[in-house]
């Protein structure tokens, strides 16, 4: 009888360790894809600063692949507001999506743990 009880467990084992490497690894990558957000998010800020100082006769390009086109100074600082709230809300959801991914992985090391005392109290 130890031995299908056994068999459960490795098995139960083996899927929290293939869950936990899964849920890793998406944290690592939740945690690059904030950091670069951040980044972006900064050089928007500190670009839209430089960019309220100048005067607004200030000629000012965008640059589009290999080329710039001229944009107004209220178009590119609308521009570099959107992009750093855009950032925002994708930092806030990988953040809950990182939260959640964490808390499967608890729960999961939960189960098991009740598994074994259950099994110990047999």
């Amino acid at each position: 009888m130890a031995a299908p009880v056994d068999l459960e467990l490795k098995k139960a084992f083996a899927e929290l360790q293939a869950k936990m490497i899964d849920t890793q690894q998406k944290v690592k990558l939740a945690d690059l894809q904030i950091e670069q957000l951040s980044r972006m998010k900064k050089h928007a800020n500190l670009t839209h600063a430089e960019i309220t100082s100048l005067p607004n006769s200030t000629r000012m390009y965008e640059g589009a692949g290999r080329m710039f086109i001229l944009q107004s100074k209220d178009e590119i600082a609308n521009q570099l507001l959107e992009k750093q709230k855009t950032a925002e809300e994708k930092i806030k959801e990988l953040e809950q999506k990182k939260t959640y991914l964490e808390r499967s992985v608890k729960d999961a090391e939960d189960n098991i743990r009740e598994m074994l005392m259950s099994r110990r109290a047999q």
